[in-house]
């Protein structure tokens, strides 16, 4: 399949902004969302990723701006007219109706010819691997078979871009995780746009190939989830995207794709980074790059001598929670590859955190 960024975009938003009396709910955004892309818009409640999702499904109509779909101007057009299907957070499948029913509905009621319904009906249950379940009221399903019976709903119309509003957020973790690979699955069987709402990270870090990070109606950071995580362009999106210690540093000097930074606890040492830095900055280092040990470590590491303060054990791996001597609180992240891998640890016990400088990020908003 080819690369989603490099394809033409199905969706164009263009100045869109969304107000609500004196509140702006989205700010002049400006998005092309590929055509067959799994896209994530991700961000915290109220940042307004579901209003400009919304907008897109026509539900909502724009304050100011733009939204072309396959090239046509969606501002007249009801959403009903729209080539976009939407799957709704509650799932809202008709309690009443058997699966068959349910999939077959929206097609029965745009008036598509019922010899055509049945076999189409048929594929849409195939797609998402409910085979054998047409005849079943909503109440023999699972939770996870429910959502696939209003994503069988939706694909059913064959829509050009699918919409779904935090479409895992009502299953459990070990069903959500399992739905996040069928998702993209699908996605990909299918060939269309997904465009996903989200506040869990892990989850579109997992489905998308690409994710708009948004916070106060605004679009942070747009990239691809590994450069999310490993090169995020703000403080914001650094401490959103996983978990990140983050250090207040005077920066004193860039050359040679390189600034040096000083911090009163860290020290002065050289981080990567091109461009030109403000005298103060952020650094930020993911706990999974930062090394725990009980004796203070030599080379090239930069140090910083701290106490546990708590321990989180989650099996594969502890997440360990430091007090450092100038009272910041710093986590890292230890992989349990033994079966009594953190059992040296404890509250209380003087330790060491060290980091390689090029495992850091200088952020400079």
């Amino acid at each position: 399949m080819a690369d989603p960024a490099t394809q033409p975009a199905i969706v164009q938003l263009r100045g869109i902004a969304k107000r609500f009396g004196s509140f702006n709910a989205v700010e002049r955004v400006d998005l092309d969302i590929p055509t067959n892309a799994f896209f994530a818009l991700l961000g915290p409640s109220g940042c307004g990723k579901t209003t400009l999702l919304r907008m897109i499904a026509g539900f909502e109509q724009p304050t100011e701006g733009q939204i072309l779909i396959d090239g046509q101007d969606m501002s007249r057009v009801p959403p009903n007219r729209r080539p976009v299907n939407m799957v709704f957070q509650s799932y809202a499948v008709f309690p009443h109706m058997t699966v068959e029913e349910n999939v077959g509905y929206g097609l029965k009621v745009s008036g598509t010819p019922e010899a055509e319904i049945g076999p189409r009906v048929a594929d849409a249950l195939s797609m998402v691997r409910l085979d054998g379940f047409a005849a079943r009221k909503p109440d023999q399903l699972s939770g996870g078979q429910r959502q696939r019976v209003a994503l069988a709903r939706a694909l059913v119309k064959r829509p050009k871009v699918l919409l779904l509003d935090e479409p895992l957020s009502a299953l459990d973790k070990k069903l959500r995780e399992e739905m996040q690979l069928e998702l993209v699955r699908l996605q990909h069987e299918v060939g269309i746009t997904f465009i996903v709402v989200t506040h869990d990270q892990d989850e579109a870090l997992s489905m998308a190939d690409r994710i708009a990070v948004m916070s106060k109606g605004r679009i942070m950071q747009l990239a691809a989830p590994r450069e999310l995580y490993e090169q995020p362009n703000c403080r914001f999106v650094a401490g959103f995207i996983g978990a990140m210690n983050l250090f207040d540093v005077e920066v004193r000097g860039v050359a040679d794709g390189r600034a040096r930074v000083h911090n009163p606890a860290l020290g002065t040492f050289d981080v990567p980074f091109t461009g030109t830095a403000p005298a103060t900055a952020t650094l930020a280092v993911r706990p999974e790059k930062i090394r725990l040990a009980l004796a203070e470590p030599s080379g090239v590491l930069v140090s910083i001598a701290g106490t546990i303060e708590q321990l989180a054990y989650f099996g594969n791996v502890s997440h360990v929670y430091v007090r450092t001597a100038d009272g910041q609180r710093m986590s890292c992240t230890r992989h349990n590859a033994t079966r009594a891998a953190d059992a040296d640890l404890a509250p209380g016990l003087g330790c060491w955190l060290a980091f390689d400088p090029v495992d850091s990020i200088l952020l400079v908003d």
